[in-house]
């Protein structure tokens, strides 16, 4: 568990580095949230999801907890990056 954990952590510092740059491209908030793109990554992760064998409501769950924590930072960086003189 250890080692899958050490993967999952580093996948996630990956995606975040995303969410970082895909910050100063955003025009606005309502770019950031984009609630449709957050429904196809939910369709497509599910659907991956049952393919895999992986059970597909933890799958959803976790992706959307996932989404919405990157969705708060990218919205802080945003700020941030918006804010500047």
């Amino acid at each position: 568990m250890d080692r899958i954990d050490r993967q999952i952590v580093t996948l996630m510092a990956e995606c975040g580095s995303f969410v970082k740059l895909a910050s100063r491209f955003k025009k606005t908030t309502d770019d950031v949230r984009a609630p449709q793109r957050v429904e196809q990554v939910i369709a497509k992760v599910t659907a991956l999801s049952q393919e895999l064998g992986a059970n597909p409501s933890v799958t959803e769950q976790v992706y959307r907890a996932m989404i919405s924590g990157f969705i708060n930072a990218e919205l802080n960086e945003h700020a941030a990056l918006n804010t500047k003189p």
